[in-house]
């Protein structure tokens, strides 16, 4: 989510008593809907921390929210494995290079890990990859390819795998699409940002557009002709800030097909943690003034030395009554299909990428706890399979599964 204004890493003993949690208890129905449904998470940061710390995503670690063997656990059937450009590479323009990183590593990840996972172009791939009993992964860019947008860096990383590019370049500004959480410069898309969401259209590229202005997102859909995603999302009408879509963006998004995944962290959705942690960190979790006036040109070997002690990420603790409950995080899915009906919403939790779940859920392990708090809300189990995959596996099967 956040990597560079994550608060203070928790001692080593608190993240070992969050691991040795005690297993939620999820109820028969819900494990056996949650195990027969097709589950599709949009956004799981991956890669950088075996970049930066090293190690194996097939191995099961002692803490952060992600790794393979947890995601077996939690029933995970797809996932859009996020490589996330961070924006300490980008004064000195190394986000190309690090984002070529980032995609060799994750393929030779994959390969390593084959009898899990498979690297999924299409959706016929992933509907294979889940008929040999694997994991699909879908290669997803958070951040930047090219400050620029330079086109052929696009396509040929679409030869590599890439398959869902966020527009804007995190919460940095870059030359073609305004951030959320940057100072405007182009009032949305320039000429040449219009030119990008072509290109991903005409190449069958997920376009992306959490951490994008309001004016980008409205832009976006504008000039796409395929359907477009916020893969980790909230609303503003329930937590008024910049990384949150208000509800005309919102409807506009669901009248081109989109969909919109919701973010599995307080902080989007529950104004009382978001506060607790603005106030322990002294800023906004998408605040990067820091990164931008540091304008030495250090190599990539310094950078990478220097973001080490930020992996796992893992958020500040807020106190536990702070905390919104599972069936409360429930309410704020149940708040979007009111507006835009049950095709538009999907789960895209950001787990490893900073994230506070909450409460009694301790990482990707425990998405059956949704499961659970939906049917309590009364959701017929053809919605629940919606959200849990069915909608997003939809507009990637669009996208992608198209003679070009």
């Amino acid at each position: 989510m956040r990597a560079q204004i994550l608060a203070a890493v928790v001692p080593f003993a608190l993240l070992l008593s969050m691991h040795a949690q005690e297993a939620p208890r999820v109820s028969d129905q819900a494990r056996r809907v949650h195990d027969s449904a097709f589950v599709f998470d949009g956004h799981l940061h991956m890669i950088n921390r075996q970049l930066h710390l090293g190690g194996n995503i097939g191995d099961r670690l002692p803490d952060g929210q992600v790794d393979l063997p947890r995601m077996k656990e939690g029933g995970l059937d797809a996932f859009m494995m996020t490589l996330y450009v961070m924006e300490q590479y980008y004064p000195a323009r190394y986000e190309t290079k690090q984002t070529l990183r980032l995609v060799n590593m994750a393929i030779d990840q994959l390969e390593q890990n084959r009898h899990l996972v498979e690297l999924a172009r299409d959706a016929d791939d992933i509907d294979r990859i889940n008929a040999s009993g694997r994991m699909a992964a879908v290669l997803d860019l958070e951040g930047s390819f090219d400050l620029e947008g330079d086109l052929d860096v696009l396509r040929a990383l679409y030869r590599l795998g890439l398959r869902v590019v966020q527009l804007p370049a995190h919460n940095w500004s870059n030359e073609y699409a305004d951030s959320c959480c940057a100072p405007a410069r182009w009032h949305g898309l320039t000429e040449h940002g219009r030119a990008v969401v072509r290109e991903m259209n005409r190449l069958g590229i997920v376009i992306n557009v959490s951490h994008a202005s309001d004016e980008t997102i409205a832009q976006a859909l504008e000039v796409s002709t395929d359907p477009i995603v916020a893969t980790h999302h909230g609303l503003r009408s329930l937590n008024d800030i910049p990384r949150t879509m208000p509800d005309d963006l919102l409807r506009k998004l669901a009248a081109k097909g989109g969909v919109i995944g919701f973010h599995i962290g307080n902080a989007f959705h529950n104004r009382a943690q978001f506060d607790w942690l603005t106030r322990h960190a002294g800023k906004p979790f998408w605040d990067t003034t820091e990164v931008a006036a540091d304008r030495a040109r250090l190599s990539m070997a310094e950078i990478d030395k220097r973001l080490i002690p930020q992996f796992p990420m893992v958020e500040a603790r807020a106190p536990e009554e702070l905390l919104m409950s599972v069936d409360q995080w429930v309410g704020v899915v149940d708040r979007a299909i009111q507006l835009v009906g049950e095709d538009h919403v999907a789960l895209g939790s950001d787990f490893d990428g900073g994230p506070t779940p909450p409460r009694g859920m301790r990482d990707v392990r425990d998405i059956a706890m949704i499961t659970d708090a939906m049917l309590r809300r009364g959701y017929s189990e053809a919605r629940i399979r919606k959200f849990l995959g069915g909608n997003l596996l939809r507009v990637f099967r669009q996208v992608t599964n198209r003679q070009r």
